[in-house]
């Protein structure tokens, strides 16, 4: 019998990243992902760019009940991480629990959100997405390279690519980041699906185009692993300050303006990453298989 089949869910974004959100925390079993695909159908079900489920931890104790936001993009396979969802999932349990910061797991670990409540990004939500990673077999790279800033991948004629050398790194969930001098002109849904699929990922990648604008605004663009070209990627504008700061192109923190809207992304100096956003509510609704 389905899990999900009954159940009520919330359709929520972040900038257009859009997620259906459904409470499992009640059941031992996880959702079938030939479901989760179906229903992420933007024209046969419900649609969205990542399906989430909030399941019961397995560092809950008989004490202390803790969430695992288990995650899921729209071609069923399951994910680390997600930026925009967790912030959404942040506001989700803060409401619920009528708090201004909130801790819950993730499969790349934990996560602490806030709630903004000052200021002009009163409002908006606050995720600490953590440590990213550097190391080649952490990301993962199929083979050993010292520097991730710059890997090994062109496009384009291999004597005068028309994009080559950008920067790798995980995020909980694996990143490449080309960096350009006009985003305008790039055809990321043309060259996205190669690279994400490249033989130097072998769990995939999400691809990233960036135009640092100045020391603290890049423009960015994302083809996200198992989605496609997406209006906003949290993990993605992590991943785009911290290469851009890893090459000395920003600062350690900037505006990322991506094509649904923009995040404010800092490297704090626990080598942690803050990203902070709006979040929006679509609708609620009762899933039907």
């Amino acid at each position: 019998m389905s899990v999900l089949d009954g159940r009520p869910y919330r359709k929520m974004n972040g900038l257009g990243n859009d997620f259906i959100i459904v409470d499992l925390r009640n059941e031992k079993a996880p959702p079938d992902s030939n479901e989760i695909r179906q229903l992420s159908d933007r024209k046969d079900g419900i649609g969205c760019d990542q399906f989430i489920a909030l399941r019961e931890s397995k560092m809950s104790s008989n004490v202390h009940k803790r969430v695992l936001m288990d995650i899921w993009n729209a071609d069923g396979e399951k994910a680390g991480a997600c930026g925009n969802a967790s912030r959404c999932v942040a506001e989700i349990l803060m409401d619920e629990l009528e708090t201004d910061e909130i801790s819950f797991d993730t499969p790349s670990g934990p996560i602490i959100g806030r709630r903004i409540t000052q200021g002009a990004r009163a409002g908006d939500i606050t995720v600490d997405m953590g440590k990213p990673r550097f190391q080649w077999d952490e990301i993962p790279l199929a083979e050993p390279i010292e520097d991730t800033r710059f890997v090994d991948v062109k496009l384009g004629p291999i004597d005068a690519p028309v994009l080559w050398g950008p920067s790798a790194l995980s995020m909980g969930n694996p990143h490449c980041v080309f960096f350009v001098d006009d985003i305008e002109a790039q055809a990321i849904e043309r060259f996205g699906p190669l690279v994400e699929h490249h033989p130097l990922f072998p769990e995939g990648v999400n691809v990233g185009v960036a135009e640092v604008r100045d020391q603290q605004t890049i423009r960015l663009r994302v083809w996200e692993r198992g989605v496609g070209l997406t209006k906003a990627c949290g993990t993605g504008a992590c991943a785009s300050l911290v290469a851009a700061n890893r090459r000395r192109l920003t600062g350690r923190a900037a505006e990322i303006i991506l094509d649904g809207g923009s995040l404010w992304i800092e490297w704090d100096e626990r080598d942690h990453v803050q990203m902070s956003g709006p979040t929006a509510l679509e609708f609620d609704g009762i899933i039907e298989l």
